[in-house]
């Protein structure tokens, strides 16, 4: 039985441009697919935040335009938040986290990352454990790989430097509408940061697997996300 860890954003607002403060949270069909998909397999699961605060769904997460209108998706992720809601309620705290525990690590998106993960010293410290081994697997999403930029290495280089990936794009973020008030877009960072960055269509599922790390685009890739994680933590048997 895999162990797999979680880590979920546990800001609730996204400082902008202008000084505005814009709710937020993390993505609920982004966490929701996944962990739906780890538990079907049988996988043990943590889910841990900083500060173990209780993490919250982007009420845009669960806004029928968010959704392409799918009132059926919004209805059965929403169900699903409710099913798990005392998990929720109750993370472990990152700052606990022992990253020899366990065999994966998914970070969801949502723009809470761009919020706290990006410069968490923690969850820096569970990739840098994680990254380099690979019998380990290192997953995130859409802007979950925002938690990438806190990583570096003992000598100071950037820890996903070289390394293939995609996250959400600086497109579809303007597509949002929020690319012209945000502080800074996450494809740009990555790109200067020295990743091999690729993406699929705006909106589309889009996986990238590099050795031992998986990123997925947008929510439409996270159920493809952990279906390449299990694979992945299935070929080490």
């Amino acid at each position: 039985m895999p162990k797999i860890l979680i880590v979920l954003t546990a800001a609730r607002v996204w400082s902008q441009n202008d000084g505005t403060q814009r709710p937020t949270g993390f993505w609920a069909e982004e966490f929701v697919a996944p962990h739906r998909a780890f538990r079907d397999a049988g996988a043990d699961i943590t889910i841990a935040t900083p500060g173990g605060k209780t993490p919250v769904p982007d009420a845009m997460s669960l806004a029928l335009e968010a959704n392409n209108g799918d009132a059926a998706l919004v209805a059965d992720v929403t169900a699903y938040l409710e099913e798990v809601e005392d998990l929720l309620e109750h993370p472990a705290k990152l700052e606990d986290v022992d990253p020899a525990d366990y065999d994966a690590v998914l970070v969801p998106g949502g723009h809470g990352p761009m919020q706290d993960l990006a410069v968490n010293p923690d969850v820096a410290r569970v990739l840098g454990a994680m990254l380099p081994d690979g019998s380990k697997v290192v997953a995130a999403l859409c802007h979950g790989q925002s938690s990438f930029l806190s990583a570096g290495t003992p000598d100071g280089t950037w820890l996903f430097k070289g390394r293939k990936l995609t996250s959400f794009t600086d497109e579809e973020e303007t597509i949002t509408g929020l690319a012209l008030n945000a502080p800074w877009l996450l494809e740009k960072r990555l790109r200067a940061g020295g990743a091999e960055f690729t993406s699929g269509p705006a909106w589309g599922p889009f996986v990238v697997v590099d050795g031992n790390l998986v990123t997925g685009q947008n929510p439409a890739s996270g159920k493809a996300v952990a279906e390449a994680v299990l694979e992945a933590l299935a070929a080490r048997v």
